[in-house]
């Protein structure tokens, strides 16, 4: 009885200690690392998200962009960051689901060296093409791929980034055969696509959408099995012809794992207060996403499933990036 009752007090005092832990988290400013340049979907996600949370911590939240390597390289840092819940980093479908399956030597273990917060915002990649081709559906792109094989490119945010596999997908489906350039994210690629240097861009459509919208790239599908809100008058790949096609992009927060449960559970609470607030929630629709704010265990789920799918698609288009 004695033990029972020693037990009993020492869970006791463990909740209490973990209450008063998160009840001063946070006492300083927090880092959020986004493995991406500024304009892409991560980089939109953590500044409108890490505005928020710094009025209603009344702590600075400091945007700290490390892109490269398809988000290897901002994942490694937040990584190996102390997990005290002062660095996050705001992880996408690429960085923390698609590297695990390209690379076969990261200095980290996607799941067992992240510990996942909170889902924010999921959405379809788009395949936008440059408007000189002269094309307006997947079906005369695919035509013309298949005319002059090899000899247009389409551009990336990096090796074995989301736009990358995504975009292997497509030529693997669809029997193209297309050049890669990889570049250090989504918004120096948009930019030679926009410029008529490259053909094809097929990635995440929050950076993307305001380029559509100004005429500036052409939409030929987007990736889901549903059409976008945002775009209610361009088709799915499915629909264009290639059956079964879906790609989604997602961006979510992340901490180093061994970051204290009870600070996890308060930034998952705050971040889901946040992402339904009319505001947030309009900009997340405007970018053509959906707002998610699910809970660690539901996000880590996610993360596993997308690994398990890419290494399926990394094995058959023989990608591997080192």
């Amino acid at each position: 009885m004695k033990s029972f009752a020693f037990i009993c007090a020492a869970l006791v005092l463990t909740s209490a200690a973990a209450a008063a832990h998160a009840a001063g988290f946070p006492d300083k400013p927090i880092r959020i690392i986004v493995p991406s340049p500024p304009g892409d979907g991560s980089d939109l996600m953590a500044r409108a998200i890490g505005g928020k949370l710094s009025e209603a911590w009344a702590q600075p939240v400091v945007i700290e962009n490390r892109p490269g390597a398809g988000g290897r390289i901002g994942s490694e840092i937040a990584a190996k960051a102390a997990p005290d819940g002062y660095t996050w980093i705001m992880g996408n479908a690429g960085s923390h689901g698609i590297n695990a399956a390209v690379y076969s030597n990261l200095p980290f273990d996607i799941e067992r060296d992240f510990a996942p917060i909170t889902q924010i915002m999921r959405a379809p990649n788009v395949l936008v093409v440059s408007p000189s081709l002269g094309v307006s559906t997947v079906r005369q792109f695919i035509a013309l791929l298949k005319k002059n094989p090899g000899k247009y490119n389409y551009g990336s945010g990096g090796n074995g980034s989301s736009a990358h596999m995504s975009s292997e997908l497509f030529k693997m489906m669809a029997g193209v055969e297309v050049t890669h350039v990889p570049y250090k994210g989504a918004t120096p690629a948009l930019t030679d696509l926009i410029a008529g240097r490259i053909a094809m861009f097929l990635g995440n459509l929050p950076p993307v959408i305001p380029f559509i919208k100004s005429g500036q790239v052409r939409a030929l599908a987007v990736t889901s099995l549903q059409r976008s809100p945002e775009l209610p008058d361009v088709p799915t790949l499915d629909e264009s012809g290639l059956k079964g096609f879906e790609t989604i992009a997602w961006f979510g927060l992340l901490a180093p794992s061994g970051t204290p449960t009870d600070i996890i559970d308060k930034a998952q609470a705050e971040v889901a207060r946040i992402v339904q607030l009319p505001d947030i929630r309009k900009r997340i629709t405007v970018l053509g996403g959906e707002p998610v704010a699910d809970t660690p265990k539901q996000f880590a789920a996610i993360i596993h499933g997308d690994i398990v799918k890419w290494k399926k698609v990394a094995a058959a288009a023989h990608v591997r990036v080192d």
